[in-house]
């Protein structure tokens, strides 16, 4: 019954990379066509360009990822015997960790201490996990939810949010195992894959999000229906749908690497991923609105 469900969601995830090829292939041939009233030249070029974008953005991290170390997350390891045959994976967790910079020298020893010992070592590294690990993985995720935000945002354009979301969380999925330095299993990333496809439907039909719909009974929102505000807060709206949902998709992954140490199920990953991005959410939205002045200011410059 395990082995079908580890089954079903590898293939629930290929079928969402499928998708999501698929929703950018869609998009540029669109976009192909009416470049094509310029100029073949142009279209051809266009074609060229999103090829090296596409290899860059999406097969790269995917490419990543999937060559990437891993260690068996499907089980739980509460029992002494349990934490002992998995003895040899908290080992090579351990040599990931005692490489990465941002951990103390007293965490280091205490690992090394604890080398011989697996429980001991086990317990070491939940801790470490909570008090250090952690805050640094979030950090990514917070940075990639505030590009979400800020891009979607600015962006009014529905398919170019989707593809945003979608290599915006591709790389944040990259840079969380990266920091790691090891993946999740292939039916942990057929999750992955299948909640990153649904982030960028989403951030497509966010396109008309109106900001009353979200707060129907505000008193706000008689400005916000006036053009200029009505606009920016729509705006605003799907920038943060947006934020929350790349958030969800961090911290999900962040605790797909780890659910072994902790002694996680999947289920109670996926119910507790929503309440802590909530928990994040505002430090988001905070930072992200204290780049907006900086980010439009570049796109500014860009133009003159």
């Amino acid at each position: 019954m395990r082995k079908l469900g580890k089954t079903f969601w590898i293939v629930i995830g290929i079928a969402a990379l499928f998708f999501i090829i698929l929703m950018i292939l869609s998009s540029v041939l669109q976009l192909g066509e009416r470049l094509r009233t310029i100029s073949p030249y142009v279209e051809y070029a266009f074609y060229g360009v999103s090829t090296l974008l596409f290899i860059l953005l999406i097969v790269r991290p995917i490419v990543l990822v999937m060559f990437s170390p891993t260690f068996s997350m499907d089980s739980l390891f509460s029992e002494e015997e349990n934490t002992r045959h998995n003895y040899a994976m908290y080992k090579r967790v351990s040599k990931n960790l005692l490489e990465a910079e941002y951990l103390s020298d007293e965490e280091k020893q205490a690992i090394k201490y604890s080398l011989s010992d697996p429980v001991t070592l086990k317990a070491n590294l939940s801790e470490i996990f909570d008090k250090t690990i952690k805050k640094e993985l979030n950090k990514i995720i917070v940075t990639h939810a505030e590009s979400v935000f800020l891009t979607t945002a600015i962006s009014q354009n529905g398919k170019l949010d989707a593809i945003a979301v979608l290599t915006i969380n591709l790389r944040l999925i990259k840079e969380l195992v990266m920091k790691c330095g090891f993946r999740p299993s292939y039916a942990a990333l057929g999750r992955l894959s299948f909640s990153v496809m649904t982030s960028a439907i989403i951030a497509e039909s966010l396109e008309d999000m109106k900001f009353s719909e979200i707060f129907p009974q505000s008193s706000l929102n008689a400005l916000a229906e006036m053009p200029i505000l009505k606009t920016i807060t729509g705006s605003l709206a799907q920038g943060a749908g947006n934020a929350l949902l790349s958030l969800r998709v961090g911290i999900i992954c962040r605790n797909f690497l780890f659910m072994n140490l902790k002694g996680m199920s999947k289920k109670e990953i996926k119910k507790m991923a929503f309440a802590e991005a909530i928990v994040l959410f505002p430090r988001v939205i905070g930072e992200s609105i204290k780049k907006v002045p900086n980010r439009v200011k570049e796109v500014f410059n860009n133009i003159f």
